[in-house]
């Protein structure tokens, strides 16, 4: 077969064209490569550097693994074996492309090589099953939110393109036919290097960033970004927030597991890193990105659930990109009134309801027995109850509940009183900084006068803010010693200091609160605990993980909702438990999702073919003696 780099065409030999044809490519790629560097390195700067064990741990996961693709078991299949052609075929490309330009070096073009050849020609046939699957899926079975874009169906046509040319090369070079495979391995290999020259100016740059972005992705998803007063424009954002713009792909996956988009809220989390994509395009097109690009209502529409940032195959963080223009709204003084009202109530009583702080505790006056003072005498485990757990009477009654069982338990415990304030979570993820810092601080200053072992909270809010949010690094918080009551209760039902007296044989499905599931991975104990009280269980159709969020979070709890709005997150996760076969009860471990769900009961007309209960509820009930009455409903 003839060696195309040292083949004459129309009087040059082929690796002088192969040298203008590969400078003019890298030229153009080189250029806009380094202009994408230039605009980011105006950004502020952020630490991406850090444990690059876990990095590279990334990398072989959500690049080379492409796990977070399989969620959709078809389309994951098809990318992986284009990823993977893409992989084989970029090393057959480089490795060609140095013998062509350097052809007396004494190696074998790549599909000179056995194992090589075979390789390319199955992952090629492969990857073109692939594609054809992703073209229907694109143009015939349409998911939500993923366009039909000219970009799009150009690169799809590229990566076949230089498939099937380096295959037809491949047969002809088998069957003897040197005009055909000149031809192809001429045609393979101009394609490939237009493809490098048009990929950083298409809206596919992503194949090129997404590794990065991965690389450099948030060891601590949904962490709140970086101290700052906040972003409006291109340079008061970090490097790390403005990659995510590059590394999108535009697949739609975010706006589809996103409850404020779905329920008609201004929110895409989709558009909102699309219009970032274009403000690194363009830094200086336009004046403030905040406000002329971006609404406000658009920013204030976000429940921070995490699920855009779960489902994101290339780990792209757009919680911080709204945190950091919240906090910006926050230090404008654009905040609507109830959220300012309730900001209003936590800065000046310590919590949202405006009730006095020594009325923190009232609930315990209907107890028959007293809750110790974990300020004045040691427990083993302090309990931090929460506000909504606290003061909205919709929840005291399971917070009464928590505290029947921790004493049927045996449990030493105790609470602060008026000592504890709001944790801060959601005050935090409006962005309030500066009075999150405050009600840390004073709730660090109240433990500070404690002596206990352990802490536990019914508050899955709570539970984050303490675990992985008061850590000041003077080594005297760590959050290490911090549990949710359902992992306590799994805990004592499995030691037996708790014992199901009676089983509970209702069938039941579980809400998987968001800032204790895809924010701390906790998913197992409250299964094991309907599990030991003998319930069965359904789950719906999105669970642990991809478990829709109620719609509380976020600091949405404190706002008002805008008009128009479809079906609010908490009436459709309602219906999605209703709608499974023989379940009347809707178990949840959150105090925020017991008043979200009760509400939107109310508002569906399910109240009477659903009852939202508290895990702990369940509990009690299967936990009481057996001669107790059988007054309390079964789940």
């Amino acid at each position: 077969m003839p060696d195309p780099a040292t083949t004459q065409y129309f009087g040059l030999p082929g690796y002088v064209v192969l040298w203008i044809l590969t400078l003019v490519a890298f030229y153009l790629f080189g250029i806009k490569v380094a202009y994408y560097v230039r605009t980011l390195g105006k950004a502020r700067p952020e630490k991406r550097w850090d444990r690059i064990g876990e990095r590279v741990g990334l990398v072989l996961t959500h690049v080379l693994g492409q796990r977070r693709l399989f969620n959709e078991p078809g389309i994951g299949i098809a990318h992986f074996l284009i990823f993977w052609a893409f992989v084989f075929y970029a090393t057959s490309f480089f490795w060609n492309l140095v013998k062509g330009l350097v052809p007396i070096l004494p190696i074998p073009y790549a599909d000179d090589v056995g194992w090589m050849a075979f390789a390319l020609e199955a992952f090629g046939v492969l990857a073109l099953v692939g594609i054809v699957v992703a073209a229907v899926r694109r143009y015939i079975l349409t998911p939500p939110r993923l366009e039909r874009t000219y970009d799009a169906t150009l690169i799809l046509g590229l990566i076949a393109l230089l498939l099937v040319t380096f295959l037809v090369g491949a047969a002809a070079k088998t069957r003897g036919a040197p005009g055909v495979y000149l031809w192809m391995w001429w045609a393979h290999m101009v394609t490939v290097l237009g493809f490098l020259a048009y990929l950083p100016y298409s809206k596919h740059m992503h194949l090129l960033a997404a590794p990065f972005g991965v690389f450099f992705s948030s060891l601590r998803p949904g962490a709140p970004p970086p101290a700052s007063e906040g972003a409006s424009r291109f340079e008061e954002f970090t490097w790390r927030e403005l990659f995510s713009g590059l590394a999108c792909a535009e697949c739609g996956r975010c706006d589809r597991a996103c409850p404020a988009f779905n329920s008609g809220f201004a929110l895409s989390p989709k558009e909102l890193v699309h219009k970032v994509k274009e403000l690194v395009r363009a830094p200086g097109a336009g004046g403030k990105f905040l406000g002329e690009v971006v609404r406000p209502e658009e920013v204030w529409a976000c429940t921070t659930c995490l699920s855009c940032m779960e489902r994101c195959p290339v780990l792209n963080e757009h919680i911080p990109l709204v945190l950091e223009m919240r906090r910006h709204l926050v230090s404008q003084g654009e905040v609507e009134t109830p959220l300012q009202q309730a900001m209003m109530n936590l800065n000046r009583y310590g919590n949202s309801f405006g009730q006095s702080p020594r009325a923190r505790a009232k609930w315990t006056a209907d107890l028959p027995f007293k809750i110790k003072d974990a300020r004045k005498e040691p427990v083993e485990y302090l309990w931090v109850v929460g506000d909504y757990a606290s003061y909205d009477p919709r929840v005291q009654t399971v917070t009464k509940a928590t505290a029947r069982v921790f004493q049927q338990a045996g449990l030493d415990f105790g609470i602060l009183y008026e000592g504890e304030q709001n944790s801060g979570n959601d005050v935090r993820r409006t962005g309030e900084e500066g009075l999150f810092d405050v009600l840390r601080g004073k709730n660090l200053q109240a433990v500070a006068k404690a002596r206990f072992e352990h802490v536990v909270t019914t508050d899955p809010h709570t539970y984050h803010a303490l675990k992985n949010e008061y850590a000041n690094g003077d080594g005297g918080w760590t959050g290490r010693n911090v549990l949710h009551s359902s992992e306590l209760l799994e805990r004592l039902l499995a030691e037996g200091k708790l014992s199901a007296h009676r089983r509970l044989d209702g069938v039941v499905t579980f809400h998987d609160p968001c800032y204790l599931g895809r924010y701390n991975g906790v998913y197992s104990p409250p299964r094991l605990v309907l599990n030991a009280l003998g319930t069965k269980l359904r789950e719906m159709p999105r669970n642990r993980r991809t478990a829709y969020c109620c719609g509380a979070g976020g600091g949405r709890i404190w706002m008002e909702d805008p008009p128009g709005v479809k079906e609010r997150p908490a009436e459709s996760r309602v219906r999605e438990a209703a709608g499974l076969h023989g379940v009347n009860t809707l178990v949840v471990a959150c105090p925020k999702d017991l008043v979200m769900f009760q509400d939107a009961l109310k508002t569906t007309g399910l109240e009477g073919s659903l009852a939202v209960k508290d895990l702990i509820e369940l509990v009690e009930e299967a936990a009481a003696p057996s001669e107790r009455s059988d007054s309390h409903a079964r789940a």
